[in-house]
C-alpha cells in the first residue's frame, strides 16, 4: 500500500523545492494539497503549472499565502494577486507558452535533452536562447523542466497507484506525473488492487510514490 496521511504527504516538501502542480484554471488541480501547503506554512517554493488559477481556488490560495517563490506557467491573466505580487518584486514569474511547457515537461518526463520550437523565434522570448537551424528552419532549443515533486489531482486510484483520470483533469496531471522526483496522487476515490482495467489506467503504479489517504484509510 502506498496511501499516506495528507499531512505527513506535504510535511515532505520542504521550503524552496520545486513542485509541479495539475490543473487548467483550477480544474483538475488537488485542492486538499493546496490547502495543506498552505496551512503547514510552506515558504519559497517554485511552481511550474500551466496557470496560477484565480484567489480561493487552486494554486491561487498558495499565491495569498505568500506560499511561492517562483512561477513558471503559461499565464497569470486570472490572477490579479499574481500580477500584483510580480509588479512589487515578490514574486518572480517565467512565462512560458503553453505549448512549450508542456512540451517542456514531457521532455523531462522521457528523458530528452531538449525540444525545438518555432514558437517565439524573433520574439522577446528567444532572449538568451540557442537557436537552431533545421531544413532551413528556425527553431529555439528550449530545456527540459524537471521538479522535485509533482501533485496530481486523480478521480481513482488502487492502493498500488495505478491511476485514473476524469474529464478535464486529464490536462496537465498524465504528463507531471512522469516529470519529478517524487509523485504524490489525491484521488477522489481509492479502491482495491484489481478493480481497475489495465485498459483504464492512464498513470501506472510504478511513477506514483504516495497516494493521499482518505480519513477512512489514514
Amino acid at each position: 500500500m502506498k496511501t499516506i496521511a495528507l499531512e505527513k504527504a506535504v510535511s515532505m516538501i520542504p521550503d524552496g523545492a520545486s513542485v509541479m502542480v495539475g490543473g487548467f484554471m483550477g480544474i483538475g488541480t488537488p485542492e486538499r494539497l493546496m490547502d495543506e501547503l498552505t496551512r503547514q506554512g510552506k515558504r519559497d517554493l517554485t511552481v511550474i503549472a500551466n496557470d496560477t488559477a484565480k484567489p480561493g481556488m487552486g494554486i491561487g490560495k498558495l499565491i495569498s499565502a505568500n506560499v511561492v517563490r517562483k512561477a513558471i506557467v503559461s499565464h497569470i491573466g486570472l490572477n490579479p494577486e499574481t500580477q500584483q505580487k510580480m509588479i512589487a518584486g515578490e514574486i518572480e514569474v517565467d512565462l512560458v507558452p503553453q505549448g512549450t511547457l508542456v512540451e517542456r515537461i514531457r521532455a523531462a518526463g522521457f528523458g530528452l535533452g531538449g525540444i525545438l520550437t518555432p514558437t517565439g523565434v524573433g520574439t522577446l522570448v528567444e532572449e538568451g536562447k540557442r537557436k537552431m537551424e533545421v531544413e532551413g528552419q528556425q527553431y529555439l532549443l528550449e530545456t527540459p523542466l524537471h521538479a522535485d515533486f509533482a501533485l496530481v489531482e486523480a478521480f481513482l486510484s488502487d492502493y498500488y497507484g495505478n491511476v485514473v483520470y476524469a474529464l478535464t483533469s486529464r490536462n496537465f496531471n498524465p504528463v507531471i506525473a512522469m516529470a519529478a522526483t517524487t509523485v504524490i496522487v489525491d484521488a477522489a476515490h481509492i479502491v482495491p488492487v484489481g478493480m481497475i482495467s489495465p485498459d483504464h489506467v492512464v498513470t501506472p503504479a510504478v511513477l506514483v510514490d504516495f497516494v493521499v489517504a482518505h480519513d477512512s484509510d489514514a
